[in-house]
């Protein structure tokens, strides 16, 4: 396994934005991870083409797109088209999910499935063989700033197991309360990697906070 953090810009200064992702650039940051929230899915809006297309022009990391719509069949394309290097859909808002991340390899991106804290990991068993990164939501998806739910750290577990049986070399990554004081907990249960949102972008240093992270023990 690998340590990978994701900063999520979704608490990012959006009035400082091209600020914060030269931050970001020049840390130990992997990617920089996208919430697309679309008040349908989830109870909140985040943004959409414009913003993404403007952290495009600055970002040089790669691009974790995270889809909190319905029907994200309707747009991975034009995320690709966008920049996005990993799409990831959600489980529960996908009518035909092999066929969704099929569409997502054409659009040559890789290709993720989130699934809520509700959602049992043995749902994507059958998709494996598609499935380039599990992204285990540790909080309700909708809104940053959640604390960590407990229970998903045996929800980890059981996605690097599945994900170790497939011989794939499959990605599994947590979203949701992630700090440095948990962060070695979620590593060590099978992560591969971590979004932090506030954790990053609240600290007086974030670049110093993506290390720390990285390197909790």
């Amino acid at each position: 396994m690998q340590r990978i953090v994701s900063p999520s810009m979704l608490s990012a200064d959006f009035g400082n934005l091209g600020h914060e992702i030269e931050i970001l650039d020049r840390s130990a940051a992997g990617m920089l991870h996208l919430d697309i929230m679309d008040g349908v899915f989830v109870p909140n809006i985040s943004f959409g083409f414009p913003v993404m297309n403007a952290i495009r022009r600055i970002a040089t990391k790669p691009l974790d797109v995270h889809l909190m719509i319905v029907e994200p069949e309707r747009y991975v394309g034009r995320f690709a088209e966008a920049g996005a290097d990993i799409i990831t859909v959600h489980y529960e808002a996908v009518a035909d999910l092999r066929e969704c991340l099929r569409s997502i390899h054409r659009a040559g991106a890789r290709a993720g499935v989130s699934i809520k804290p509700g959602t049992d990991a043995g749902v994507l068993r059958e998709y494996l063989d598609e499935i380039d990164l599990v992204l285990v939501m540790s909080v309700e998806p909708g809104f940053g700033g959640q604390g960590y739910i407990p229970s998903s750290t045996e929800k980890i577990r059981a996605v690097r197991r599945m994900v170790d049986e497939s011989g794939r070399n499959i990605l599994v990554e947590v979203d949701g309360g992630v700090t440095a004081e948990n962060a070695a907990m979620i590593y060590d249960a099978g992560a591969d990697i971590v979004v932090a949102g506030n954790a990053v972008f609240a600290s007086d240093d974030p670049a110093a906070m993506v290390e720390k992270i990285l390197n909790a023990r």
